[in-house]
């Protein structure tokens, strides 16, 4: 095994482990780690090698400028990686709310996440906007609300928010999903309705909404069997396989999350508002996206990434060529996640094929090897954090 350290990230060091087998781990070494030279020996000891060096935070953001990362991985998009923070208040969360809806500039929310995670502060981005002329930055109307005034509306909704049946969650508050801070692709907000469990292990369980009697039967035995082994299911509550895992799951009396393409008080499809319900109850539903934002076209790739990020591995049980599952499986192997995919995906589709040769990407027959290849993995995820937490001790 190869380890490389690259960092920093959310208070430590971002860490790339490279198994016999090509699998990819990704992970941070806590602080006061801050050199290659001061875990090398260590590492050697343990039978690693430790390939790439540390840099400091100004050579990362200098990195992170180009159009890929210093593994010569391409980049999602530029962006600084973010940390989670517990020091923000409602003020802070309305300004981000703000940039967000009005994109100063035309940025995009990604744009906007990182200078806010540069800054430290929504409102220091906000106020120097404003500082350079409202009027050209926000083109605004004599019919349109003040600058000021579209701070306080944010702030309104963020104090309202608060008294519904689900949560807001920026990607500065502690109680964000930490997993989802690894990524490039990290939504700069969610809403929760349910139980967040930290740390937790889950697993992917996706595949055709058109699913076949015996591709849900096998998305139901691998739900269960995760569920026995300890994961939390994670799903995307569409019709197909998602239902089938997310059902057998809870009837199992194991945990489910699921992942919307759409606001949280929506339900789509409107047949799994009773699954939604029970989910919510029961497990989590978590979405990135405003609570009324309808199902889009390009919501549910953005969901499909948060699903990778949130997860360990992805199991992919049955797709076609053109399913949304595919851009999942492409994400998790950007994001470093393993995929699994059932046999039938691989012989029955083109990107099956490519897919399975690219590293952390396995190919198995039956719901038991599935679960098997994900305790493996969780275990070998264990083992290296264990031998990190040695080298900073």
């Amino acid at each position: 095994m190869t380890l490389a350290v690259e960092g920093p990230e959310r208070g430590g060091f971002f860490w790339k482990a490279v198994g016999d087998t090509g699998r990819v781990r990704r992970s941070v070494v806590p602080r006061p780690c801050c050199s290659s030279w001061a875990i090398e020996p260590v590492f050697d000891t343990l039978g690693l090698r430790v390939v790439g060096s540390v840099r400091r935070e100004r050579e990362m953001r200098r990195a992170s400028s180009g159009s890929v990362n210093t593994w010569g991985e391409p980049r999602a998009f530029a962006a600084p990686r973010l940390s989670g923070m517990s020091s923000w208040n409602d003020e802070e969360r309305a300004a981000l709310v703000a940039l967000l809806r009005e994109r100063p500039e035309g940025m995009s929310w990604s744009t906007i996440t990182s200078e806010v995670a540069e800054a430290g502060s929504a409102r220091a981005v906000w106020e120097r906007f404003e500082s350079c002329g409202e009027a050209t930055l926000f083109e605004l109307t004599s019919s349109e609300v003040p600058s000021v005034g579209r701070v306080e509306q944010a702030l309104e909704d963020v104090v309202s928010w608060r008294g519904e049946d689900f949560e807001f969650l920026t990607f500065q508050d502690d109680r964000y999903p930490s997993r989802l801070l690894e990524v490039n692709q990290a939504p700069p907000f969610v809403f929760v309705r349910g139980k967040l469990v930290p740390g937790e292990s889950a697993v992917s369980v996706v595949g055709s909404r058109a699913a076949s009697d015996h591709g849900r039967a096998v998305a139901s035995e691998v739900a269960r069997r995760l569920s026995e082994a300890g994961f939390t299911v994670l799903s995307g509550l569409a019709n197909g396989i998602d239902a089938a895992a997310h059902r057998a799951t809870l009837d199992s009396g194991g945990r489910t999350v699921a992942v919307l393409g759409n606001g949280i008080r929506r339900v789509y499809p409107a047949a799994n508002r009773e699954l939604q319900e029970r989910i919510a109850r029961e497990g989590l539903i978590l979405s990135q996206f405003w609570p009324d934002s309808p199902p889009t076209k390009q919501s549910f790739p953005m969901r499909n990434a948060t699903m990778s990020a949130y997860g360990v591995a992805t199991i992919i049980v049955e797709a076609g060529e053109h399913s949304g599952a595919r851009i999942q499986a492409r994400m998790a192997v950007e994001h470093g996640r393993s995929v699994i995919l059932m046999r039938p995906v691989v012989e029955g589709t083109d990107w099956g094929r490519r897919l399975r040769t690219q590293p952390g990407v396995f190919v198995v027959d039956t719901p038991e090897e599935a679960v098997g290849v994900a305790e493996r993995l969780t275990e070998g995820e264990r083992e290296v954090s264990r031998l990190l937490a040695m080298v900073t001790s």
